[in-house]
């Protein structure tokens, strides 16, 4: 059976109703079908010139809001590995984000994001702001701000490149002994990675990479070290990877800035068990 997926876009004719009943009405969803989506950040409400994702079932409407509803059944039933708190600075924390957290959400979604999950998890409860982001299948140590001066200091801090991020990879083959400098463009756009081996495994024909970023580019460590030769474990989009093969082995272990806060040196470093380790296919 296809999972259920509505689209639907309300103008508001009367204040007399709320948001879940009316929704319920237009689409013949259950009232608590209708509330669990605004909890995933499905239902969107605008008002005047703003649009805002909606979770109150009960948000007061006026005449001429809008209620916006991206219903997919097989979105709203996905289901992510919880993110682990590892430093929690107060205006700041560094997490350990699980293979298949977002730190984006959709119109459709937000509920597999990261920073969702920090807001509705943390005691008490913070903001949790989005500084800079890991691919989906990426994992490792991720930043995010819970006021937005420090969340603007710090993400200033990875635009002027002013901290140090270190990456782990497992790849195919053999890599090139000392440090290996990759530039080869990312769409059409400069990038620059700096690259040295940690260890071989004869045995499967990989190596452990360490891997540092001098720009952000989507996929870069992914992309540069396919054009090596040496794609990454576990890539589907520009390696060998496939449902038979281990999720991508790409993780963000070293992470080290001039905290905005205290103006201390910070170095938060991930520990060894959530690193990268070769895998028998």
């Amino acid at each position: 059976m296809t999972p259920l997926k509505i689209e639907t876009h309300i103008k508001v004719h009367s204040s007399d109703t709320d948001a879940a009943s009316l929704l319920a009405e237009e689409t013949g969803l259950s009232k608590q079908a209708i509330k669990q989506a605004m909890q995933k950040g499905a239902v969107w409400h605008g008002h005047g010139k703003q649009t805002n994702r909606l979770r109150r079932a009960k948000k007061a409407l006026k005449v001429g809001d809008e209620l916006h509803l991206y219903y997919n059944q097989a979105v709203l039933d996905e289901t992510v590995t919880d993110a682990e708190l590892l430093f929690d600075e107060e205006q700041y924390s560094v997490w350990y984000k699980p293979f298949g957290m977002r730190c984006q959400g959709s119109k459709w979604s937000d509920h597999t994001t990261i920073n969702r999950f920090i807001e509705t998890q943390l005691t008490p409860p913070r903001n949790a702001y989005i500084i800079h982001r890991l691919d989906l299948a990426a994992t490792g140590l991720i930043v995010l701000g819970h006021t937005k001066k420090v969340t603007a200091a710090i993400a200033q801090l990875f635009e002027t490149r002013a901290l140090d991020k270190f990456y782990q990879v497992i790849v195919e083959g053999k890599f090139p002994e000392g440090q290996v400098t990759i530039n080869t463009d990312v769409d059409n756009k400069k990038a620059l990675s700096h690259a040295h081996i940690l260890e071989y495994n004869s045995e499967l024909n990989q190596s452990k990479v360490q891997v540092k970023i001098e720009s952000g580019r989507k996929h870069q460590i992914r992309i540069h070290m396919a054009s090596l030769g040496h794609p990454v474990i576990g890539d589907r989009q520009h390696g060998n990877g496939s449902d038979l093969t281990p999720n991508l082995q790409l993780t963000s272990c070293h992470l080290s800035f001039v905290c905005p806060v205290t103006g201390e040196d910070k170095v938060f470093e991930l520990p060894q068990s959530y690193r990268p380790e070769f895998q028998v296919r």
